[in-house]
């Protein structure tokens, strides 16, 4: 099918997901998986955990950090880079090099800004935007950053795609004194003014994210360099501010991101507390998605931050007191043979854990733990 004719097939919604032709989620979907082991999957790091402003998360101090907790393979961001968004090679090589002195794995880079329109923060990428021929300037840019990651070895690059910020309204007091981050779509929603992107329509998303596909998948293919792309966070009603989110219906937009190409430098990082999100009841149905994903070899990274909550009303919480049965999640994980890593997310803060490391250490524990469990079974 030709990419022009894909579009607006996607956009209409009628698309058959790759690999699978069973209804999803009906009784026919699929058989269950046999249960294997699967010593691939680990435990990560990102630099969430770094709190520093400007620390690019490989110094000497936080790879001991991540080493004690039995993390060696991190997430890292360049933070030298030119105005343009330009990566430091140098820069690169040095974190590289810092890596690989301590036996840790520099698996994946952050993309940062360069691809993140947040008009409230007057950051407006013109790629995302849909600008020419200014975003034909900026793809540059992206195409540099993924040669430079590729010639020193790192095999993946994370990025966000979004117009509207991480969308959070308030802070509930949770168990030990610390406090949870959550989200209330508000009531009048529908009145509030679109922001400075103007109208941004289903068609005129896919439609710039297919151009964007179009001119990075021939790269990171030739640079052997997988395109991890994280879901908007929260998925928000169609025209929230103006805007409509692919993943406003957390199931379609999957499957329709998924089956824009069959590359396997296309994929996604998948948040498990951002689709679960997108759920009204997340504690029954996020197990067969991350299952269809899984199954299309699709999920390059996973966040895994649970919620207490659903659609349009939660609050991020401790892994172990959320509505997601991480145990049964990581078991479908080790089912669909899933490679790459596992990383906690968004823990809860402490104002005696300003940098937030007790919370992630106590997530990088309880990640290698349910991977061991998972894995005793069979």
């Amino acid at each position: 099918m030709k990419r022009r004719n894909l579009i607006k097939t996607l956009a209409a919604g009628t698309i058959a997901a790759p690999l699978v032709n069973t209804p999803v989620f009906g009784k026919s979907f699929l058989e269950d998986l046999p249960p294997r082991k699967n010593l691939l999957m680990r435990v990560g790091g990102d630099n969430h955990s770094v709190k520093t402003h400007g620390t690019d998360g490989t110094s000497k101090e936080n790879l001991q950090f991540k080493l004690r907790h039995g993390v060696r393979h991190i997430t890292a961001k360049v933070y030298k880079h030119k105005p343009d968004g330009s990566w430091d090679l140098d820069e690169m090589k040095r974190m590289k090099d810092n890596c690989d002195k301590y036996g840790v794995e520099l698996e994946c880079l952050n993309l940062g800004k360069t691809l993140e329109t947040d008009v409230e923060k007057q950051i407006t990428p013109n790629i995302t935007l849909g600008k020419s021929p200014e975003r034909d300037r900026e793809i540059e840019v992206i195409l540099g950053n993924i040669r430079k990651a590729g010639e020193i070895g790192v095999p993946a690059i994370r990025y966000h795609w979004r117009i509207l910020p991480i969308m959070r309204n308030g802070r509930i007091p949770g168990r030990g004194g610390s406090t949870y981050n959550k989200w209330d779509l508000e009531d009048n929603w529908e009145e509030l003014p679109m922001t400075k992107a103007g109208r941004v329509t289903e068609d005129m998303w896919w439609e710039r994210y297919t151009w964007f596909l179009d001119r990075v998948l021939p790269v990171a293919e030739e640079y052997k360099v997988r395109m991890a792309c994280h879901l908007p966070d929260p998925p928000l009603p169609l025209g929230y501010r103006g805007v409509d989110r692919w993943d406003h219906d957390v199931l379609e937009g999957l499957k329709k991101i998924c089956a824009l190409s069959d590359s396997p430098y296309h994929g996604l990082l998948l948040c498990v507390g951002t689709v679960a999100s997108g759920l009204k009841n997340p504690g029954k149905d996020i197990y067969e998605i991350v299952k269809y994903v899984g199954l299309q070899k699709k999920i390059f990274s996973v966040h895994l931050r649970n919620i207490r909550g659903g659609r349009d009303h939660f609050a991020e919480v401790y892994p172990d007191e959320g509505d997601v049965d991480f145990y049964k999640l990581i078991k479908v994980l080790r089912d669909v043979q899933y490679p790459y890593s596992i990383l906690p997310d968004h823990m809860p803060e402490h104002p005696d854990d300003p940098r937030k490391w007790q919370g992630f250490a106590f997530g990088y524990g309880y990640i290698n733990a349910l991977i061991h469990a998972a894995n005793s079974e069979v």
